[in-house]
């Protein structure tokens, strides 16, 4: 795997447990819209290296494990950094613009930087294949799929999943990887198109509230 990869998985690991052991330390750096509004801006990104346990911490960098490396064979290391960090700190802005008023709102976790570099995979990889639980389908289709399920679970709020990063992350990663390999728009098309479609929709639905 690549150093750039293993650094940014050993800074999720070394934030996240100094989380679990120390809650003011956790409570300083989570994502909480009423401090943002207040100028902490720096929770737009340390939000992005504490997980609430170790579950949640296993599954976004095991996710991020699988994908790191054929990003950054594509388009570089440092063009990796900036979909990582893109993905994260606009999946965290969408959060607080949709929850801006909810001041008991507390979010932490890397799933938005993961899912930027998620899409970015599926966009340059047009060949991949996704597993949904056992189900086998193109990188296109579980890629739709997943944006309306976020759009989807970010109206019924039925459980504690930050949709809203999710699908910031994913938006980022997508449109950033478009700006830094717009070859992809040639080779590629037919992903790029389907993958705009949750996209325009989510941006009618809500932009009128905006």
């Amino acid at each position: 795997m690549n150093s750039v990869a293993i650094l940014l998985i050993i800074l999720n690991i070394y934030f996240s447990y100094k989380g679990f052991n120390d809650i003011n330390f956790f409570n300083k750096y989570k994502f909480n819209p009423s401090y943002i509004k207040r100028g902490e801006w720096i929770r737009y990104l340390s939000s992005g290296f504490l997980h609430v346990d170790t579950t949640h911490l296993i599954v976004n960098m095991f996710t991020f494990y699988f994908f790191a490396d054929s990003v950054i064979y594509r388009v570089g290391e440092m063009n990796f950094l900036i979909i990582y960090f893109a993905s994260l700190i606009f999946g965290n802005i969408l959060t607080y613009r949709i929850n801006k008023n909810k001041f008991n709102y507390n979010a932490v976790g890397a799933s938005g930087a993961v899912m930027g570099i998620v899409y970015a995979s599926i966009l340059l990889n047009p060949s991949m294949t996704l597993f949904f639980f056992i189900i086998p389908m193109p990188g296109y289709l579980f890629g739709i799929g997943y944006l309306f399920y976020s759009i989807y679970s970010m109206k019924k709020r039925n459980d504690n999943i930050g949709h809203e990063a999710h699908l910031g992350g994913a938006i980022a990663g997508f449109f950033t990887t478009l700006l830094i390999s717009p070859i992809v728009l040639i080779n590629n098309m037919f992903t790029v198109a389907v993958l705009l479609i949750p996209i325009v929709y989510f941006y009618i639905k809500t932009s009128r509230n905006w």
